[in-house]
């Protein structure tokens, strides 16, 4: 589970990504959830957007490949969306630490 500040961290550098993840008229399919679950494998963090003809929102089908992949939403903005995991093989991005109790 993200911290709002490793959440914040994360949409700061997805503002540089660009959309590799399109889904379209097709809707969720097994090519997608593939093609996602590789780009979070190579990249950790992705931008997907989602297009008029999907017949869902982008917030649905970001929480469907979440739930596929294995993978947290960052954030969802109008049409894109984007998605993050951790490497665990080879950690790509270092994601500022979780703070225990309050801050002094």
């Amino acid at each position: 589970m993200l911290t709002s500040k490793q959440r914040a961290f994360l949409r700061s550098l997805a503002v540089d990504e660009e959309t590799i993840l399109m889904v379209g008229k097709g809707g969720m399919s097994e090519q997608i959830t593939k093609q996602a679950d590789d780009a979070l494998t190579a990249r950790e963090l992705i931008k997907g957007k989602v297009l008029e003809t999907a017949g869902l929102t982008s917030r649905e089908i970001a929480e469907q490949l979440a739930l596929e992949t294995n993978s947290e939403v960052v954030q969802v903005i109008g049409a894109k969306f984007v998605l993050f995991r951790r490497n665990p093989k080879e950690p790509k991005i270092e994601l500022p630490k979780a703070r225990k109790g309050k801050a002094k």
